[in-house]
């Protein structure tokens, strides 16, 4: 499944900065930013349900997340 959120990561350096996490907390999954996008948009596919885990995730580290459907 495809997972797709709105976010306010804006800079290389902040996905930088949560690649080891994402790498640790999204096993099994592939993800990527599209910093281009005006809203910032970060795809996750995965076989789980990480919709809970991306957005926790990213509020720990300060940034808002929504999930788009």
């Amino acid at each position: 499944m495809i997972y797709v959120f709105k976010t306010t990561v804006t800079t290389k350096a902040q996905v930088k900065k949560l690649k080891p996490l994402f790498d640790n907390r999204l096993v099994k999954s592939t993800w990527n930013f599209d910093l281009e996008d005006k809203d910032k948009i970060l795809r996750v596919e995965s076989p789980l349900n990480i919709t809970r885990i991306v957005a926790t995730e990213l509020h720990k580290q300060g940034f808002e997340c929504e999930e788009l459907v």
